[in-house]
């Protein structure tokens, strides 16, 4: 009786797991241009997206994207991942956003969270701040922080997802 309890218990808590996965809200951002888009249209026709909040002043965020930009072509060509980038400069400093992108030569869609809503929305305290959706647009990993080496575990867990669709 104690062990079906268990087994019980077990499948209840992963299946609350799977359920209670975190689905984008619906808060307008802005693209590099201006034009608003809802932030749960962001997709990936299926495929794994990786978000990456992050600032302009914030010195570990550029490396992180730094990173990502020197792995995105290949990580695209294995996973057909798409990387979007949602910075979260004010509008003290959001001018700057577009030039840094450009001058970075970011491949990834780059969008503008000015009011920080829909980082708050997904209750992310600091940046840089990295997200992994399945193709539903489930979050199904995240992490904050960043140090030189840590792209590899986000590529593991967009690996896993395309691995085991």
């Amino acid at each position: 009786m104690k062990g079906k309890l268990i087994t019980l218990l077990l499948a209840l808590t992963v299946s609350l797991g799977v359920q209670s996965q975190k689905k984008l809200p619906n808060i307008t951002l802005k693209n590099l241009n201006g034009k608003e888009v809802l932030s749960s249209d962001l997709s990936n026709d299926g495929k794994p997206m990786v978000i990456s909040f992050w600032a302009t002043w914030c010195k570990p965020c550029l490396s992180e994207l730094s990173a990502f930009n020197d792995e995105y072509e290949d990580w695209v060509e294995e996973t057909e991942v798409k990387i979007i980038a949602i910075s979260i400069d004010d509008a003290r400093t959001n001018a700057r956003v577009k030039s840094m992108v450009l001058g970075n030569d970011w491949p990834f869609e780059v969008y503008l969270d000015p009011n920080q809503d829909f980082k708050r929305a997904l209750s992310i305290v600091n940046v840089p701040h990295t997200l992994v959706l399945n193709g539903k647009g489930e979050v199904v990993w995240e992490h904050s922080t960043y140090n030189p080496g840590s792209e590899e575990e986000v590529i593991t867990q967009v690996r896993h997802l395309v691995n085991n669709q």
